[in-house]
């Protein structure tokens, strides 16, 4: 490569060139993966044990090197579940062909750098952080000059952090790099390749709060609704509050949750494309945002609604408890999801200060359990779709659909008979003038319990069927003649 190339695209990657007189010293971290070992590592420690991030700071007062030491030990990557990025892997394999030396030279500790060139099989040679010497920047120019001499070698990389590295080389290959730095390269003359990275990342962060979810939170209205208090803009305002607080306090929860389910997600046939385990979103971003998504709300609610800051942090808690454990055992895990609704629930009682009701506490605890079962039945009919047998990362065989079904399909009818037992409380005859109208939304629930636990018995849902109702028609006129059921029995 002694003359300088045109700049490539990843969709029309560089041709090898096995003439070139020296060799090509890739970086692992944002170049041959569109992530970094480091947070990988971190990210499977934490979810193995929290409490190791009270040791992390303690690591790190020992240098990087030695920080990244100690995570690889206790932490194990599986290489083969990395987010590859697969046209320069392409140009790799090409350039191996022709006969050209590659070396893998990453700051990342040498215990997990030979773990991903042993799966590649592309590289000749291994350089790596060894928990004295952090192989970064200025360490990994000298290493490298010393190795070849000053001009000696070409060097792929991607961030700032490489500039000592590629002020060293020979020929520069910009991989996966920021717009303004790999303009800043091209100046210099030297780039002879390049391989342009995921440039959406606002979208990738959009998804990842994953929005869409935010309807569920709109259960913290149903206590309004159902006491009569839509006109008190005190309690509604309280109520517009606590959804608020709720959706960013979810979305923390989401990204937490997909950066601890890197590895199973990187096994499902959909959530392999999640920003995070597809490496469109770096990862240090989860660990800064998700996070910062949970403080936020709570220091909101310790401002506004002191009550409902509880409420928040029992609802975080089994939801970070469901990501780390009960989410694998089986039948629990669909208790606690069922719990994750009732608590909305429970908080739009707390932040409006109106008193609950047993009877749509047994109604909200049926109704989302059916509906949880209804998700699971989803996710092991897809399984055996795809002849597998057994759901990664859960506590379940796809030889269990038929018990799921039968589970989901009971504590639906069970949520039908509250509502049916309620209509005909005491509480309902102080609230409605004609009470009797309100059992008519008894046979519209079952009707659309029944559609759907038929739609997933067919595997014809989402993975969610609370998201599938959103964008269902049918649920949506059901919706609308029971809320005007509702309004004529006032």
């Amino acid at each position: 490569m002694g003359l300088a190339r045109p700049p490539q695209t990843a969709s029309a990657p560089p041709e090898a060139t096995s003439s070139s007189p020296v060799p090509l010293c890739v970086d692992l971290d944002g170049t041959l993966i569109l992530s970094d070992l480091l947070w990988e590592s971190l990210a499977v420690l934490l979810r193995r044990n929290l409490l190791f991030i009270f040791l992390v700071p303690i690591w790190l007062l020992r240098g990087r090197a030695n920080l990244k030491r100690e995570v690889a030990a206790r932490a194990t990557i599986d290489p083969t579940l990395l987010p590859y990025n697969e046209p320069f892997v392409e140009f790799l394999r090409a350039e191996k062909k022709c006969g050209r030396r590659l070396l893998l030279v990453s700051a990342s500790d040498r215990v997990l750098v030979e773990k991903v060139a042993a799966h590649t099989g592309l590289f000749d040679e291994v350089l790596g952080s060894d928990g004295q010497t952090n192989l970064r920047g200025p360490a990994k120019c000298a290493a490298l000059t010393a190795k070849f001499g000053r001009g000696g070698f070409d060097y792929a990389g991607n961030s700032y952090v490489d500039l000592p590295v590629w002020a060293g080389a020979k020929n520069i290959l910009v991989v996966n790099a920021p717009r303004a730095l790999a303009s800043q390269l091209r100046s210099e003359g030297r780039v002879s390749a390049e391989f342009p990275g995921p440039s959406d990342h606002a979208e990738a962060v959009w998804q990842t709060l994953r929005p869409y979810q935010w309807v569920k939170n709109i259960i913290v209205f149903v206590p309004v609704i159902t006491s009569h208090n839509l006109r008190n803009l005190v309690v509604l305002w309280a109520a517009v509050l606590a959804f608020a607080a709720f959706c960013l306090f979810a979305s923390g929860v989401y990204v937490l949750n997909d950066l601890f389910d890197l590895a199973a997600d990187r096994q499902h046939v959909s959530k392999r494309n999640r920003p995070l385990a597809s490496g469109r979103l770096y990862l240090p971003w989860a660990f800064a945002g998700g996070p910062l998504l949970l403080v936020l709300p709570l220091a909101l609610s310790l401002a506004v609604l002191p009550k409902f800051t509880l409420v928040l942090l029992a609802y975080g808690f089994f939801a970070i408890a469901y990501t780390l454990l009960f989410k694998e055992v089986a039948v629990l895990d669909v208790f606690v999801l069922s719990g994750l609704y009732t608590l909305r629930l429970i908080a739009g009682h707390v932040a409006t200060d109106i008193v609950f009701s047993s009877w749509l506490l047994g109604f909200s605890m049926f109704i989302f359990l059916s509906l949880a079962m209804m998700k699971r039945l989803q996710e092991l009919r897809s399984l055996k779709q795809r002849n597998q047998t057994v759901a990664r990362g859960r506590g379940y065989v796809v030889g269990d659909l038929e018990m799921i079904n039968n589970f989901g399909v009971a504590s639906g009818y069970l949520s039908v008979l509250v509502l049916a037992l309620y209509v005909n409380s005491a509480q309902v005859i102080i609230l409605y003038h004609h009470p009797g109208l309100l059992l008519l939304i008894c046979p519209l629930l079952m009707y659309w319990l029944s559609r759907m636990w038929l739609l997933a018995h067919r595997g014809q849902l989402y993975d969610d069927p609370v998201l599938f109702a959103v964008t269902d028609v049918q649920s949506y006129l059901i919706g609308t003649l029971a809320l005007l059921l509702v309004w004529s029995a006032t």
